[in-house]
C-alpha cells in the first residue's frame, strides 16, 4: 500500500508538469526532489530536496552524475517513499534507479512536449519504470509497453 510519494522533476517545464498532480499530492505524504532553477513550485510539497542542475554536455558531467546518485541514496534512506513519480529529466534518473533498487514503485510520465519520440530520459526509464505513461497516443508506437494517460495540463 502506498503511503509516501517522492515527486521527482528537474526544473522548468518538468517541474511545472509534476506540479499539476495536486490531487495525488493531497492524498499522500510526499516530498519533492528537484533542481534549483528559475521555476519553483515551493508550495507543492512541504519537504523539498534541491540538487544542482545537471547538463550531460557540461565539463565534469560524470563526477556530477555520481554525486547525484550519492545524494539520491541519502534522500531515499531518509524519506523511505513507497513510490516515485517522475516527469524527468536527467537529474531525476538517479533517484528513480535507486528507488527501483530499493524495490519501490517507479512511475515515469513522459513530457507533454514529446509527441513523436521518447526523450533521452524516457529511453533510459523504459527499463527502470514499473509504469510508463505517455501524454499523446501517437507516442505509444515508440513505447509499446506504455499506457496513454492523457495530458497533465
Amino acid at each position: 500500500m502506498i503511503q509516501k510519494i517522492c515527486f521527482a522533476a528537474s526544473s522548468g517545464g518538468h517541474l511545472e508538469e509534476i506540479s499539476r498532480l495536486k490531487e495525488i499530492r493531497d492524498a499522500y505524504d510526499c516530498f519533492l526532489f528537484t533542481e534549483r532553477g528559475s521555476f519553483s513550485e515551493l508550495d507543492f510539497c512541504e519537504r523539498v530536496y534541491y540538487v544542482k542542475q545537471i547538463n550531460r554536455k557540461e565539463k565534469g558531467f560524470l563526477s556530477h552524475f555520481i554525486k547525484l546518485f550519492i545524494e539520491s541514496v541519502r534522500i531515499m534512506r531518509e524519506e523511505q517513499p513507497d513510490c516515485i513519480i517522475s516527469t524527468g529529466a536527467l537529474a531525476t534518473f538517479p533517484i528513480c534507479v535507486i528507488g527501483r533498487m530499493m524495490k519501490k514503485k517507479v512511475i515515469f510520465i513522459e513530457s507533454f512536449a514529446r509527441v513523436d519520440g521518447s526523450s533521452l530520459t524516457g529511453k533510459l526509464m523504459k527499463k527502470v519504470a514499473d509504469l510508463y505513461i505517455v501524454q499523446w497516443e501517437e507516442l505509444l508506437q515508440f513505447v509499446p509497453n506504455a499506457i496513454y494517460g492523457g495530458g497533465i495540463f
